[in-house]
């Protein structure tokens, strides 16, 4: 009996353990400093958080369909200083669009090398990141790039502007968190993903194009990639080249977080929302209790392990390895 009990303890905290400590971090945190619970702040969080969530959408399909995706980061930076640089030369109306299609273009050749040609996604979007990076270089000049007339411009209101008091950016976010959600849960394609990470094989003799499911999830991540981009490049109105340098990671543990599986076959939508969530509200609430920004690299680690560590344990159904 209290084997059985330790085991259904150990798989629920193997399912929602990271909610349980999310939950113990807001309370310690609210109890802290009254202003972590302030509306302004929790909005200020939520906005700030929108970028990585925009990103982090992408990147579940990505995870669910068994891959993984390391050049987010620098295909964000490289997103982010081409929107900026068109705006001046052919006007937000068309830098927009244009932006689009070259980030949609990387996504494509990174599908192309990982679905179609069979590549190791790792070895890939690690190589990615560096060319991509390379390539912002290259097209920046190493410099970086701001919005010559940022008074005169419509193109600031998508990153700084409002509805009902509600940001731009928490508005993007959740309508793409909802239309991705959608996606995956209630349509065919989202059904061929989790078949696809679940088990390739099998869903190959299924009759599942593997290869063709692949690479559009690469295409779904840098759509994401390009509009987190367009809300970095409107809300500054101006970038370093470097401003999506070490987001991947980041990124990566938010999907984590919530629940999607590194080895591919589970996870949702509404739940990298909620990982996304947890790494913002964790943040800012070490900041708001006095610690150093710094602290939260060793604490974004600390969760990272914990989370896969929970995953193996939900595969597993126990906390402990058998063998331990």
């Amino acid at each position: 009996m209290a084997d059985e009990r330790t085991k259904q303890v150990g798989a629920f905290l193997a399912r929602q353990g990271i909610l349980v400590a999310f939950v113990l971090f807001m309370i310690g945190f609210a109890l802290a400093n009254h202003r972590f619970v302030a509306i302004d702040n929790i909005l200020g969080v939520v906005r700030s958080s929108a970028i990585l969530g925009v990103m982090a959408l992408g990147v579940t399909f990505v995870v669910i369909s068994g891959n993984l995706d390391l050049s987010v980061g620098s295909m964000m930076s490289f997103s982010t200083i081409v929107v900026l640089d068109l705006h001046d030369k052919l006007g937000p109306a068309l830098a927009i669009p244009a932006m689009f299609a070259m980030t949609l273009a990387l996504g494509a050749l990174i599908g192309f090398l990982v679905g179609y040609l069979r590549l190791n996604s790792l070895i890939v979007t690690l190589g990615m990141l560096s060319a991509i990076h390379g390539l912002t270089l290259t097209y920046s000049g190493g410099k970086n790039m701001d919005i010559a007339d940022k008074a005169g411009t419509w193109f600031g209101g998508i990153g700084r502007g409002s509805v009902l008091g509600i940001p731009g950016p928490i508005l993007i976010f959740g309508l793409l968190a909802l239309v991705l959600g959608v996606t995956l849960a209630k349509t065919p394609f989202g059904r061929k993903v989790y078949a696809v990470g679940g088990n390739g094989t099998a869903a190959i003799f299924s009759g599942i194009p593997r290869a063709r499911v692949v690479f559009m999830t690469y295409l779904v991540s840098s759509f994401c990639v390009a509009t987190a981009g367009l809300l970095q490049a409107s809300r500054s109105l101006g970038s370093q080249n470097t401003v999506g340098q070490g987001l991947e990671l980041e990124v990566l543990a938010a999907v984590i977080l919530g629940g999607a599986s590194l080895l591919g076959g589970s996870g949702t939508v509404f739940k990298t929302v909620v990982g996304v969530l947890i790494l913002g509200f964790i943040q800012n609430g070490l900041l708001l209790v006095g610690l150093e920004f710094y602290v939260q690299y060793v604490v974004t680690w600390i969760i990272i392990i914990l989370a896969v560590w929970l995953d193996v344990a939900a595969k597993r159904g126990r906390i402990l390895s058998p063998i331990a």
